[in-house]
């Protein structure tokens, strides 16, 4: 957090605006107002599914956007050409285990992705929250890894940011769960 407040400082004495916006929990009403936009479905139909994401989330913007993505991965929320409109399996979903911890939900999902990506994931972990490109390619040359490829897969699951000269972890949280991850003996 000091790293960005002295980054937003330094933009400031720049003569950059910036506009710091303050994420806080969303109530059961905005989540459903968020879950209706993001599936194109009137408020009303996505209720239901808005009320156990709200119960599993408790509002957490950032434990949403995860687990909406995890429910379409695993095939509980897909979309239904017959239909036309997305479907939810409710029963499924109410019975999903959640962790409640950030942290545990982030190691959970990252334990989700290929081997590869994984290690990627692990080795990024090891620099602290980012990484210069150009360190990236002394390492794939030195370890003989793919590492930039796996580190784009991992920025279209939206566990990494990436800019023009570095790939950044996309929240602290995954990177500690990407950390806890890495085996103490290598």
């Amino acid at each position: 957090d000091d790293d960005n407040r002295l980054f937003i400082e330094s933009l400031s004495d720049l003569g950059v605006s910036v506009e710091t916006i303050k994420m806080t929990l969303m109530d059961q009403g905005s989540l459903n107002d968020a879950v209706s936009d993001l599936l194109c479905l009137s408020p009303r139909l996505t209720r239901s599914l808005s009320d156990i994401v709200h119960h599993k989330t408790k509002g957490n913007p950032l434990f949403f956007s995860r687990l909406m993505a995890s429910l379409i991965t695993e095939g509980l929320l897909q979309f239904r050409l017959s239909c036309r409109r997305w479907v939810w399996d409710e029963e499924s979903i109410q019975s999903r285990k959640i962790p409640d911890d950030v942290a545990e939900f982030f190691t959970h999902a990252i334990g989700m992705l290929s081997p590869d990506h994984l290690n990627a994931l692990c080795t990024l972990s090891c620099f602290g929250a980012s990484i210069e490109i150009s360190v990236i390619k002394i390492l794939e040359e030195g370890l003989e890894l793919q590492l930039q490829k796996s580190f784009d897969a991992a920025v279209s699951e939206g566990f990494l940011d990436k800019t023009n000269r570095n790939y950044k972890f996309s929240h602290d949280r995954i990177q500690e769960a990407a950390y806890s991850r890495v085996d103490q003996d290598e």
